[in-house]
């Protein structure tokens, strides 16, 4: 087919002044990225923009500042160092509204990399492990570059496309970016079966990456028809799945299937989505929407954060003023789950950050920004026990969430606060 060529053949079409796409996840389309990275010298002011990435992203180099400018709408690890050094930005965004930016033309795209599995008989492609706002994206852009890669998971849903959405395709055979399970501590495990007491038979889960998703998923392997609607999962519900834990027979929302917008986790993951009609890949306008998430009775989810004040203000996306990640789908999912018939919106967190301090504060640092409200906050949880803030005064909330904090931290809290209010 003529729409095959080399990564540096396709990239030749971004030009000065364009805006460029990722796609996100474990699915970014590194390839591409590193194609168009060689062409620096030859380009000025191309903004690159994309949710959080995994691997590398030389284009993040600040040395290329004049060719390149990073758009981050929730930041990770390989960029967080552009907003300080003058070569990123962040834009906030609900993972919910992310689509409509592009939809609305309020950032028009030029381009849109993207990573897809080979088309099959029929033409058909795969958006793989992550749809998020690709679909919107490749439906705006005014030209679609795919690396085409075998060991992309095919997976059902929103994510399948013809290669006549396509413009130019580049072959590519490298590994999807994995993260192993690692074990978790034992104020994670504590953490998680604090999580899962709270969680019913019947209920529906939202949850992220990480140990203590992990240790309460765990927890679980004795409930009874779980349902999955999450923008996000990983190796953690394999085994629930599998041994009919997870089997989505109860969902109000795409009843029988298990819901997700991206997925990251190990190779045991991609083998099993691959393939899997049990598993929908939906955009995140839809798995994100709170008019759906609502639908599933007992929704349950389960979010964390760096810091929560005593009043429930919970900051997830920042360190003082210095921005750490992003809004994401947070407060997408502690409404939809606070608004479902017997739904909990929990935020999970240790008590204590490595350098031993608290992270139930008495105030958020200055800067802080606030991504779920102090009257959206239903459930806080560390290792130390449960903070059911619902329908409770500050005065309320502020003991509570004092009887979870670290033992060391507990006196100094509390003076601190009284003493802010004098």
């Amino acid at each position: 087919m003529s729409k095959y060529v080399t990564a540096q053949e396709a990239v030749k079409v971004v030009k000065s002044n364009d805006r460029v796409y990722l796609q996100a996840a474990a699915a970014a389309p590194t390839v591409l990225a590193n194609a168009l990275t060689e062409r620096a010298s030859e380009l000025k002011n191309v903004e690159i923009c994309h949710l959080h990435t995994e691997g590398e992203a030389r284009y993040a180099n600040p040395e290329l500042r004049e060719s390149f400018h990073v758009n981050s709408f929730f930041i990770g690890a390989n960029v967080r160092h552009t907003i300080k050094a003058g070569n990123g930005s962040y834009t906030p965004v609900f993972l919910s509204e992310l689509p409509n930016l592009f939809r609305k033309n309020v950032l028009p795209l030029d381009v849109a990399f993207i990573h897809v599995s080979p088309p099959d008989s029929h033409g058909y492609c795969s958006l793989g492990v992550s749809v998020e706002a690709t679909v919107a994206a490749i439906e705006n852009a005014k030209t679609v570059i795919a690396q085409v890669n075998p060991q992309m998971p095919r997976t059902f849903g929103d994510g399948i496309l013809h290669v006549s959405e396509i413009d130019y395709l580049v072959e590519v055979n490298v590994p999807i970016f994995s993260h192993e399970i690692t074990p978790f501590s034992k104020e994670e495990e504590k953490i998680g079966e604090y999580v899962a007491s709270l969680i019913e038979d019947r209920s529906t889960l939202q949850m992220g990456i990480g140990s203590i998703p992990n240790a309460a998923l765990s927890k679980l392997i004795h409930h009874k028809d779980l349902g999955l609607h999450t923008e996000m999962f990983s190796d953690g519900v394999i085994d629930l799945i599998e041994n009919d834990v997870i089997n989505c027979n109860y969902k109000g929302t795409l009843r029988g299937r298990a819901l997700a917008t991206f997925l990251i986790g190990s190779k045991r993951l991609y083998d099993f989505v691959n393939d899997n009609p049990f598993i929908e890949m939906k955009e995140s306008s839809m798995v994100n929407d709170t008019a759906r998430i609502r639908k599933n009775p007992k929704m349950v989810a389960i979010n964390s954060a760096i810091e929560v004040d005593v009043t429930g203000q919970v900051c997830a996306d920042s360190i003082g003023a210095k921005m750490y990640s992003g809004v994401g789908g947070q407060m997408d999912f502690i409404r939809g789950a606070a608004l479902s018939h017997g739904g909990k919106a929990i935020i999970a967190l240790p008590s204590i950050t490595k350098k031993g301090e608290s992270r139930i504060v008495p105030f958020l640092k200055q800067g802080a920004g606030v991504v779920t409200t102090r009257s959206h906050a239903q459930y806080i949880i560390t290792e130390h026990g449960i903070a059911d803030l619902y329908g409770k005064t500050l005065k309320q909330r502020m003991d509570s969430l004092i009887r979870i904090a670290h033992p060391m931290h507990q006196e100094r809290i509390e003076k601190e606060y009284y003493e802010m209010l004098k």
